[in-house]
Order: structure tokens, then C-alpha cells, then sequence
């Protein structure tokens, strides 16, 4: 291992208004933890999950902040958010991401093309890793239902990038 992270993400969330991803981290050189709000621009109803979550962690600005937190976790907090946008509420946002993600044991993964195999094996990938990681790995990113209540999220009038101690 090369040199330790100076940010390491503890929980990341999505707040629908103004659109934007949120992440609290904490600050290893100052040992302070704090919350960073990263707005959400030209995102739209059909745009990419994908493609916006990689260039949210790849954004020079939030790179360094994003590193200890996954695509998938970042791609998840997009389509609650593009299922907000959609006029889903926040329940049927999880349960069609869920339902995208979830492993059919059933199904014959022989009848898959490529692309999708891929897509099943990364999931499993990811399944293991949650799995791997405890709650005392700081790399730990907790899942956000629990942790952004709606009402409370629709309070939020964060609209400036901050980096406040909270």
C-alpha cells in the first residue's frame, strides 16, 4: 500500500432539491469529519446511470473525495435520482434498482450474450465485496436508505459545493 487516503468516504447519499450527491467524509489530515456537497448537472430522466457516475469519480474537483466509495454505490444514488425525476417515489427507485441487480439463480447464464454475462459477473463481484467488508473497514460505504431520511432530505437547501465540519 502507497500512501493512505486523505479522505475516507463514510456515507454517501443523494438530495433530490436542489439535484445533488452527497458524501460525508472524514478528513485524515485534520481529523475532522465533514460533508461535501457535489451538485448534479445536466442529468435528465433517460440520461446514463453509467456514464455519469464515472464522471462524477473521475470530476478532478471530487476524485479524491470519491475514492473510497464504489461505482456501483454512485450509479445507485444516479438512478434514485433519475427515478425521482421520473416521478417514482424513493421505494420504487430501490425496488427497480434491486430488481436490475438481482441474481436470478434460476436463470441459464449459458442463453446470456456477453454483455449481460458480464454484467451478472460484475454484480456477483460486487455481492462479494459488500459481503467481504464489515462495518469497521473504513472503506465502508453505508447504504443510503438508512441513512438520508426523505423528509429530512427534502429540508436540505444545500445548493453551494461545501465542505463545512458537521
Amino acid at each position: 500500500a502507497g500512501a493512505t487516503m486523505t479522505f475516507s468516504a463514510q456515507k454517501c447519499g443523494v438530495c433530490f432539491q436542489p439535484p445533488s450527491i452527497i458524501l460525508i467524509y472524514k478528513d485524515n489530515s485534520q481529523d475532522k469529519t465533514r460533508q461535501r456537497i457535489m451538485p448534479v448537472r445536466n442529468f435528465y430522466k433517460f440520461s446514463d446511470c453509467s456514464r455519469a457516475a464515472e464522471e462524477l469519480k473521475n470530476n478532478p474537483r471530487h476524485k479524491a473525495y470519491l475514492e473510497g466509495v464504489s461505482l456501483h454505490q454512485l450509479q445507485k444514488l444516479y438512478s434514485l435520482l433519475r427515478g425521482h425525476l421520473k416521478g417514482q417515489s424513493l421505494a420504487e427507485s430501490l425496488q427497480k434498482f434491486q430488481q436490475e441487480e438481482t441474481i436470478d439463480p434460476e436463470e441459464d447464464m449459458n442463453k446470456l450474450d456477453d454483455k449481460e454475462l458480464a454484467k451478472r459477473k460484475s454484480i456477483m463481484d460486487e455481492l462479494f465485496e459488500k459481503n467481504r467488508k464489515k462495518k469497521d473497514d473504513p472503506d465502508f460505504v453505508y447504504d443510503l436508505e438508512m441513512e438520508f431520511p426523505q423528509d429530512e432530505l427534502e429540508s436540505c437547501g444545500w445548493d453551494i459545493e461545501s465542505d463545512e465540519e458537521i
